[in-house]
């Protein structure tokens, strides 16, 4: 028989069967990590296929699961929905060519996207747990990157080590390209990690995450490599930031609206005249994938409540001078935000 979840999910699908091919959604019913495969769920029955490359190992990852383990493809996944016609699939997370196949091969098919995509709003705590590691391993690292950094390192340098690091602490890759800006390029909210060497009095800002059982961490740090005493505005704007960010984890609770959480963090920032310099949204779900649902930005409606992980990651981006950005990946537990980071500091550190 199933789980209580995979049950929901096929009830609320309206399908007879659904076909899910797409590897995060596998690993979200399953457990199991794979590069291919399928998995077949009807009201009785968890079933995944895989080929020989994964058929020994996905039987012994699943030996105590709810999950059956079939050898086979694409071909006897099609076998194992039988005469079933009304055929859940993620139109999301599905190309049109795949579509159009399953059209012509007789079904209906039915969008199971949204049921899908409710159920993992809410983690469970193998999955919180999951996210917790990943978000030790990536402040750990990050503390252990610090006395590396020296001047004369590329961007590129800089990322090296600190994703080398996770690797070494456990984490089985990480969630995104890092991101590492210096000076100048951290006023581009998501710059594209380069050449620019480091030199002293550069502001240094860092995006990074790694996963850790398949689930991400995501955590921003902006601070001063070496103080020229040039850059008393950024420590000002970097207080207001974190300031900002502090007044989310405070005041957001459950019941919430997406927008009402960002709105905390961009009043306080326009207050301070910063409004426009806050260009992005102030977070995004955090789990199998580095962004997924719930949404905090000025047009969510999503309620938040206990279970969700988000990102808490108020920025304010100076053109051709600087970014600031300071993020934490937190959780809603007993009606607050808890932050899974304990590790690293917040302050406008000078190295």
């Amino acid at each position: 028989m199933i789980t209580d979840k995979m049950r929901k999910i096929y009830e609320d699908s309206g399908a007879d069967v659904l076909l899910i091919e797409t590897d995060f959604l596998r690993k979200y019913l399953t457990g199991f990590s794979s590069t291919d495969g399928y998995v077949v769920l009807d009201g009785k029955y968890c079933m995944l296929v895989v080929d020989a490359r994964y058929f020994e190992a996905a039987k012994k990852a699943l030996r105590a699961s709810r999950v059956h383990v079939v050898e086979g493809s694409y071909r006897k996944a099609l076998e194992l929905i039988g005469e079933r016609k009304r055929l859940g699939v993620p139109f999301a997370h599905i190309t049109l060519s795949c579509a159009e196949s399953l059209r012509q091969s007789g079904f209906e098919l039915v969008d199971c996207t949204s049921a899908l995509r409710t159920a993992m709003l809410i983690k469970s705590e193998e999955e919180i747990a999951g996210i917790a590691k990943a978000c030790e391993i990536a402040e750990d690292a990050f503390n252990l990157l610090l006395p590396e950094i020296k001047e004369g390192m590329t961007e590129t340098e800089v990322a090296a080590v600190l994703e080398y690091v996770m690797r070494t602490l456990g984490a089985s890759g990480v969630s995104f390209d890092t991101i590492c800006a210096f000076g100048e390029n951290a006023s581009v909210p998501h710059h594209e990690t380069g050449r620019r060497k480091l030199k002293f009095g550069d502001p240094v800002l860092i995006d990074f995450g790694c996963k850790y059982n398949g689930y991400c961490s995501d955590i921003t740090r902006t601070f001063l490599f070496g103080d020229d005493g040039q850059h008393e505005e950024f420590k000002k704007i970097h207080a207001m930031v974190l300031m900002a960010h502090e007044l989310v984890k405070e005041r957001v609770k459950a019941g919430m609206t997406g927008r009402e959480a960002d709105g905390i963090a961009r009043k306080y920032l326009a207050s301070k005249g910063l409004g426009d310099a806050f260009t992005h949204s102030l977070g995004h779900g955090v789990g199998l994938r580095i962004h997924e649902a719930p949404t905090l930005s000025p047009r969510s409606d999503e309620i938040l409540a206990d279970g969700m992980v988000f990102s808490d990651e108020p920025g304010v981006y100076v053109e051709g001078k600087y970014g600031i950005r300071i993020e934490d990946t937190v959780m809603m537990q007993g009606g607050r935000v808890r932050t899974f980071m304990s590790k690293t500091s917040r302050q406008a550190l000078i190295l």
